[in-house]
């Protein structure tokens, strides 16, 4: 409330002092002239603060602006049209002095607002923390590189509703993933489903947890009373009590659920001031406000220094944003329309608000958006970004290493018409880097939601496809597909070779895209080598038994490329 009112004041400055200048300017009737301006005002004051109670416009520079020469211009015009005595000739100068300045200020103002506000993109843009590399670090044979995609999990989660007592109140609210634990998993809070559901029940049960990682897990309710929701009205709004603590802060997006080690939830809202004579965000100063739903106290971080178990105090509407000022901007306004010299543009592929939120092998989340040309008819990915969902630091995978790789969009094409007498479809592709392959991670979903098969696609051969029922098998698979490929087959040059002798255990010849592969085991020894019959044309009359000396890059995925071999009594 104390907001509301604070906004109701800040919008009348304007008006209260052109009414007073007009008020002594009046020689005659002044009690009068000041009666209905002091009416005028409380009426005005009261129809603004509804307003603002109910659209909650922020205190910044550019809302007051507008709100001050809005009422001000009703205002004069009304106290005009009440102090004019009627039958009287001539006009009463004052007030058609202070008409002409309102529509000076307001013709100077807006525009001045607007040009402002594109000069201050450049602004916004600089503000990002943000740092550039060529490749993401391939992933260890312990990765798993996949969640649950949130479409499946709140299909699978509303079916559970019927648990919560008065289940016909309440809905399941915005799934929040994050780490609970050692286990990463959706949050979902019940909410109301109306005003009435609300009257009635006063508070929510509680939330839903899910696995993000395991598609057979089962969601669990936690019962934990809420009074403060998204969903609750009038002071009740988890909205209106952040605003009428901050309400010079611009809201990103809808505060969404975090729950603490003790299994207590908390409604988080990423908050931001804007630059200057606009509302551009200042992404160097993002903020976090936490509300406890219980008994609504609010507190304000910093989004790096939030409370530990918060693991997305930037929100995914903040880090979407980002991308936007991070892919056009990045030579300004203008060059964005005309031009578009190194203009990315964001994949809108995402689960969340046009991102993918997913966990490094620290438990740290990150937002994922891969970038594509402004041009059209261009399907190839220019890189992608991750976003820290704590700091906000920007990471730009360029891909200058791996060119002419897919989009987004053009790996969940390829899924889509994999299926298409199912109506299966592509959901939340992820790129990873998988021994040296920039490789689409995608979740193949029936027409209800539900999750039906993985799908590993590499990103540089939209015919290189391998589809699976879990994520480790499907990896697996793709693994040691990638080594059948005779493209693949070399050494990466980022560990030093090995020496390695022993006797074949047992060999394997095949053919791949019009070339020889040969793949052996030694004896005592797992690791799975490959080599192409190019390298040393007589590895192709390798049989058990054969002693060997080779050299060769060894993975941490239980592979080997073999770079140099002697055989003996072949090469020998």
């Amino acid at each position: 409330m104390t907001g509301i009112l604070l906004a109701g004041v800040s919008s009348f400055i304007l008006y209260a002092v052109l009414s007073i200048i007009l008020i002594f300017n009046k020689k005659k009737a002044k009690t009068l002239t000041a009666k209905f301006a002091l009416f005028i005002f409380i009426v005005l004051f009261i129809i603004a603060s509804i307003v603002n109670y109910i659209f909650l416009v922020p205190i910044t520079l550019p809302n007051m602006i507008i709100a001050n020469l809005v009422m001000a211009v009703i205002g004069i015009l009304l106290l005009y049209g009440m102090s004019h005595t009627p039958g009287t000739k001539k006009r009463s100068g004052p007030f058609e002095a202070t008409l002409g300045l309102l529509i000076i200020l307001a013709v100077l103002a807006i525009p001045t607002i607007f040009v402002t506000g594109i000069f201050t993109l450049d602004n916004s843009y600089e503000s990002i923390s943000q740092k550039e590399v060529e490749e993401a670090k391939p992933l260890s044979k312990e990765d798993t590189p996949i969640t649950v995609s949130p479409e499946f999990a709140r299909n699978k989660t509303q079916k559970s509703m019927s648990v919560i007592p008065n289940t016909q109140f309440y809905d399941l609210g915005k799934l929040q993933v994050q780490k609970v634990g050692d286990d990463v998993v959706f949050v979902g809070p019940v909410e109301f489903t109306g005003f009435w559901k609300w009257f009635r029940g006063k508070e929510t049960e509680g939330y839903f947890t899910i696995s993000a990682t395991n598609v057979n897990a089962q969601p669990e309710f936690v019962e934990s009373k809420m009074k403060y929701t998204n969903s609750s009205y009038f002071n009740k709004n988890v909205e209106r009590v952040i605003y009428g603590a901050y309400p010079t802060y611009i809201q990103s997006g809808e505060a969404q659920i975090e729950v603490d080690k003790d299994g207590k939830p908390w409604y988080v809202q990423t908050l931001y001031q804007p630059i200057g004579l606009t509302n551009k965000p200042d992404l160097q100063d993002l903020k976090v406000a936490v509300v406890n739903p219980v008994n609504g106290d609010v507190k304000l971080y910093d989004t790096d220094n939030a409370p530990p178990f918060i693991d997305g105090s930037v929100s995914s509407e903040m880090a979407s944003d980002v991308n936007e000022y991070f892919g056009k901007y990045v030579h300004g306004w203008l060059n964005s329309i005309f031009g578009k010299k190194d203009v990315k543009i964001p994949n809108e592929s995402g689960t969340e608000s046009s991102v993918t939120p997913i966990f490094n092998e620290n438990g740290d989340m990150y937002y994922f958006t891969d970038m594509s040309s402004p041009k059209e008819n261009i399907d190839s990915a220019l890189g992608y970004t991750l976003i820290n969902a704590r700091t906000g630091t920007l990471t730009y995978y360029n891909g200058k290493k791996n060119s002419g790789i897919m989009d987004s969009t053009g790996a969940k094409e390829i899924v889509n018409k994999e299926f298409p007498e199912k109506n299966w479809e592509g959901s939340m592709p992820v790129l990873y880097n998988i021994d040296g392959n920039p490789t689409w991670v995608v979740n193949v979903l029936d027409p209800n939601g539900l999750f039906k098969k993985y799908a590993y696609i590499k990103a540089s051969d939209s015919d290189f496809v391998v589809f699976g029922d879990t994520a480790r098998e499907t990896l697996e698979a793709y693994r040691l597909q990638l080594l059948q490929d005779p493209s693949n087959v070399s050494s990466s040059g980022e560990t030093p070779l090995q020496k390695r002798s022993g006797e074949i255990n047992r060999v394997l010849v095949t053919t791949q895209k019009n070339a020889q592969v040969v793949q052996f085991l030694l004896k005592g020894d797992k690791t799975i080598y490959t080599l192409t019959a190019g390298k040393a044309p007589l590895a192709l009359f390798l049989q058990e038994g054969d002693k060997v000396q080779l050299e060769a890059n060894i993975r941490d995925n239980g592979t080997g490329i073999v770079e140099k071999i002697s055989i003996e009594g072949l090469t020998e």
